[in-house]
């Protein structure tokens, strides 16, 4: 099943012991609201933050916002309860933790066998092993719909330096991208640490727009606008996808596998692109009216 071609610039972090927090969540401009259970939860607030997430998803009041919780992973004493719950409750998305081979992802996607359709699993890329494995682990069949970055844990596995160009990680991030380009998965780039420095917040969207993120996930409210406005297509790549859809969809056309366009060459894998592309910005600028 493919996933929608949705809006997925900003995926917001809220910790689901925090009651405030959530219902704050309900009026951001996020397009992922992820309820943690994980590393936002202490272990002794680990059952309340469960029943409070599942609450918070039967309530509803998120608009259009996609609803997706982070559960502990299964080798904890709390993921098991946390997968069962959130298959009840039927949100969006579950995002499973510490992904490293097909195996784990073949297990959550066993763990939601009761939850419905519209329930797709999400997976951390966040491990060594992940990275190394990471085009079978994309291709494993279930119900997989997204990839996420989890660059502070990958960080820690590997040793290294969260440096301000993330050099370490640049290999990761192409490969996690293509990946999830090679199966039709969403992918979301990794947190931004420094959360009062908005320019290099600025600076790291724009790198996970070169290399062709969907969007980012978050930790800080004061993030989103950033995000938003990065991870949105410009106006002048819209043009330009309407005007290739217009030019293969015309009759004289027909059949044909390559075309001029505004004076660039437009192959039917452009017009692909451009499908996608223009359903994502139709669907945002419906979510600002």
């Amino acid at each position: 099943m493919s996933h929608p071609a949705r809006p997925r610039r900003s995926a917001l972090y809220m910790p689901a012991s925090n009651p405030r927090a959530v219902e704050k969540a309900r009026g951001l401009a996020c397009d992922v609201v992820i309820l943690d259970l994980e590393d936002a939860v202490l272990p002794d607030a680990k059952d309340r933050a469960r029943d409070d997430a599942v609450a918070a998803v039967k309530a509803g009041g998120f608009g259009r916002r996609e609803m997706v919780i982070r559960v502990n992973a299964l080798s904890t004493p709390w993921g098991a309860a946390d997968l069962a719950a959130a298959a009840a409750a039927g949100p969006d998305g579950v995002l499973a933790p510490k992904i490293r081979n097909p195996g784990d992802i073949a297990a959550y996607d066993a763990a939601l066998a009761a939850a419905p359709p519209h329930t797709r699993l999400w997976a951390m890329i966040e491990t060594p092993q992940a990275i190394l494995g990471i085009d079978a682990i994309a291709a494993t069949p279930s119900r997989l719909d997204a990839l996420c970055m989890g660059t502070n844990d990958l960080a820690k596995e590997m040793g290294a330096r969260q440096t301000p160009d993330r050099a370490p990680f640049l290999a990761a991030m192409a490969l996690t991208v293509m990946a999830a380009r090679a199966h039709d998965l969403a992918v979301l780039d990794g947190v931004h640490n420094e959360i009062d420095d908005l320019v290099a917040l600025e600076r790291v969207c724009r790198q996970g727009v070169d290399f062709g993120f969907d969007g980012k996930s978050l930790i800080h409210p004061s993030h989103l606008e950033i995000c938003n406005a990065v991870f949105s297509p410009a106006a002048e790549e819209v043009a330009w996808a309407r005007a290739v859809i217009a030019a293969f969809d015309a009759p004289e056309n027909a059949g044909k596998g390559a075309l001029r366009v505004d004076g660039r060459l437009a192959e039917l894998l452009h017009r692909d692109q451009a499908v996608r592309l223009t359903a994502v910005a139709d669907a945002i600028a419906a979510s600002q009216t």
